[in-house]
Parts: structure tokens; C-alpha cells; sequence
């Protein structure tokens, strides 16, 4: 699991690249809320938008996920306290003001750049 990239994955990139090239600005694989261990992939800090790109296999996607046969109870415990993380990641940063925006990795990037951009820009647009 150490090969794993935690960060720069291919659906990140084609992400980032759309959202810089239609002018926004934003910190890459950054902690949205100081106390807090985890990080989002794209922070908007003044305008509290925190976007995430789940791999369909490590946060369970609904589509495509396919428990491995090698192991299922490690699999299924480790899936679940993912998603579970990913709730509660959910719930602190709503809590905090913060807007969640979270894509699966097999979704069309132009897809996810223009639900970004349209967040970050209501937002700014309304503060």
C-alpha cells in the first residue's frame, strides 16, 4: 500500500489543470482546517470550498467497487473505516462553514471543474 499515491493521481491532475486554466486559484493536498489531520485535494480557503477525488476502490465506490476475494474481512473493515472518515470529514467541515465537494475518480473531469468553478464563484459572489 506504500505505492499508493496519496496525491498528483491522473483524475487530480486533468482536474486541476481545467480549474487553473478557468482562472481559479488553490492549494493542492492541504488541511482545510488547522486542527485537523486530514486534507482535502483542492482548498478555496477564502471562500471555504474543500474538494476531494475518491479512487473508486478505497472509499467504496457504489459502481465499481469489487471487495477483493484475498482477505474480505480486512478489505471490508478497512473499506468501511474509510467511508466512515469520510463522513465525519464531511460533518466537521460543514460544521466548520466549509463547503464539501467530493467526485469519484472515474467521473469527466470537465464534469467536476464546472460544478467546482460554479461553487467557488457562488460563494465568492456571495460573501
Amino acid at each position: 500500500m506504500l505505492g499508493n499515491r496519496n496525491r498528483d493521481t491522473s483524475p487530480e491532475l486533468a482536474l486541476r489543470s481545467l480549474v487553473h486554466a478557468a482562472g481559479l486559484r488553490y492549494r493542492v493536498a492541504a488541511k482545510p482546517l488547522p486542527g485537523m489531520r486530514r486534507t482535502a485535494d483542492l482548498v478555496f480557503r477564502p471562500t471555504r470550498v474543500a474538494v476531494f477525488i475518491d479512487g473508486c476502490f478505497w472509499h467504496g465506490c457504489p459502481e465499481h467497487f469489487v471487495p477483493p476475494k484475498t482477505n474480505p474481512e480486512y478489505w471490508r473493515g478497512k473499506i468501511g473505516r474509510n467511508v466512515e472518515r469520510d463522513r465525519d470529514t464531511d460533518a466537521r467541515l460543514a460544521n466548520a462553514g466549509w463547503l464539501v465537494l467530493r467526485f469519484w475518480e472515474h467521473e469527466p473531469a470537465d464534469h467536476c471543474a464546472h460544478a467546482v468553478c460554479e461553487a467557488v464563484q457562488s460563494r465568492r459572489s456571495a460573501s
